[in-house]
Parts: C-alpha cells; structure tokens; sequence
C-alpha cells in the first residue's frame, strides 16, 4: 500500500507515516505524536543537538549561516543556483533510486 499525503505542512504525521511504513515500522500514536513534537521546526531550532549549535567548528561555521532559517517551503530557490539545483536533483536521483519514497522540496 503505497500511503500519499496531501497537505505536508499542515501534516508531518502523514510524512512520517510515509517513512516508518518505507522502513516496514509500525509505531503507536503516541510515538508518532512525540516524532511530530520533536522534529517540529520550533523544537528542532532550539534543541543544540540539532541545529549543529554543538558540531565542532570546523564541520559547521556557525557565524555563517544559522542550519534552520525561516521555515518558509521553497525558500531554496533563494540561495541554490540553477547549477545546483541541478546536481542536487541529479544526487538526490541517484540516491533514491530503487526506492519508493519520494519528498516534495516545494509546496
């Protein structure tokens, strides 16, 4: 059964749904809604364990750029050039082949 879910921001636990039934998991609602909790965009800005705030500097250069921005979908367009689109696209591609899931990178 191949499980598509229509309205991705106003829906993470479709999405998460999509990749526990791809790696053949079944998991109760209240774990679902604890992931949902957790990856959620304000939760995962502020938890130093994922937002690279604890990575050595030499991996991530936090005066640069913070890792989460703006939370607005399709901001990429703003910062990748056609160029790396392109290999993005192409790497991606690459990756995922063989494979059923699929992620949207624009709403």
């Amino acid at each position: 059964m191949r499980l598509i879910c229509y309205l991705h921001l106003q829906d993470p636990k479709c999405e998460i749904r999509k990749v526990m039934q791809f790696l053949g998991k079944d998991l109760t609602e209240k774990v679902l809604d604890r992931i949902v909790y957790h990856t959620s965009f304000d939760m995962m800005k502020e938890n130093p364990t994922t937002n690279y705030k604890m990575a050595p500097g030499f991996l991530v250069e936090q005066g640069y750029s913070p890792f989460t921005r703006k939370r607005i979908a399709g901001d990429w367009k703003n910062h990748f050039t056609v160029a790396q689109n392109e290999r993005f696209n192409a790497d991606y591609e690459g990756k995922m082949a063989g494979t059923t899931l699929r992620f949207r990178t624009e709403v």
